[in-house]
């Protein structure tokens, strides 16, 4: 099966699992279920789209298919953020807060402290992208201790609505934050256009990157962040969701067996959907709701994580 038949199999599978999500046990109460489901699909395509984007591009610019972009800290600070709100304006106060204003917020202080860290990295020649990750690591463990020293002194009622920020869902998307999203996202699409085709050619690594004639640090720098800024409006939009990037890119690495980003990519945002849609679908109709896509999908990814690590550490 060539690339091309394969991208086509994932997209008709997507679009299968979509029109089951939408119609099933739908009893004819078409003018309340499709707009109710088809917002819920909507965020899932863009949250999923862009977490399987990032994703790629991130592995392919540590080289090294057992990383993810939550790992430089962003997922962290989203929930410092938002745990920090809840604790100085109380649960009343915070949902008083503009969805505007929050969902900027949020996205505006993760690609700052993103571009911080890049900053760091890129001042000086010869730094190693793995120190970028052990900042991230250490900046992303200080935020999960202040988030859970915050949470030990606000009152319980409140920490429930923490909690309900803690795991990414997709029952309950404020539906004024898709449209922000999807333009936000086709702006970075048509940026990233000018760079696609460096990708290839950085999965190589760097010193082959530079000899081949990329002008290594000033492409993945812009990567990224289009990288950061993806993951924030994912985390923004409906949560954190660790694992899922990790699962979907080395299944589309697997699935497609190629080094061309334009095929991997592609699939990466196929399996993500099918993945988030299929999850939801067993969230409604076999747990009934007793738990959340985030916990099956962290749960699925964890388990593959360690079989990545285990197969890695049988090629040392």
């Amino acid at each position: 099966m060539g690339f091309k038949s394969k991208i086509i199999a994932l997209a008709v599978l997507s679009v299968i699992l979509i029109a089951v999500f939408m119609t099933i046990s739908a009893n004819g109460n078409w003018e309340y279920i499709l707009p109710r489901r088809g917002f819920r699909v909507l965020a899932i395509v863009i949250t999923g789209a862009a977490i399987a984007f990032s994703t790629v591009i991130f592995q392919t610019i540590t080289n090294n298919r057992i990383l993810t972009p939550s790992i430089i800290g962003l997922d962290s600070l989203y929930l410092l953020l938002q745990t920090f709100m809840i604790f100085a304006f109380g649960s009343i106060g915070f949902t008083l807060i503009h969805p505007y204003v929050n969902f900027l917020l949020s996205v505006t202080l993760m690609v700052v402290f993103a571009g911080v860290l890049y900053k760091l990295l890129f001042k000086r020649e010869g730094q190693n992208i793995y120190l970028l990750l052990l900042i991230g690591l250490v900046f992303g463990t200080l935020f999960s201790s202040l988030s859970t020293f915050m949470q030990v002194l606000i009152d319980p009622n409140e920490f429930m609505t923490v909690q309900d920020r803690m795991f990414a869902s997709f029952n309950n998307v404020n539906t004024d934050l898709l449209g922000i999203s999807i333009v936000l996202i086709l702006l970075l699409s048509l940026y990233f256009y000018r760079f696609i085709k460096y990708l290839d050619v950085i999965s190589l690594g760097r010193e082959q990157a530079i000899n081949l004639g990329v002008d290594y640090d000033y492409v993945v720098k812009r990567l990224l962040f289009i990288v950061a800024i993806l993951v924030s409006i994912a985390t923004a939009l409906v949560g954190p969701i660790t694992f899922l990037g990790l699962l979907v890119a080395n299944v589309a690495h697997e699935f497609m067996k190629t080094y061309q980003h334009k095929y991997l990519i592609t699939a990466a945002i196929f399996i993500s959907i099918i993945a988030l849609v299929g999850g939801q679908l067993i969230v409604e109709r076999v747990f009934t709701f007793s738990t959340t896509l985030s916990v099956i999908v962290n749960f699925i990814g964890g388990v593959y994580f360690l079989y990545l690590l285990l197969k890695e550490s049988k090629k040392w």
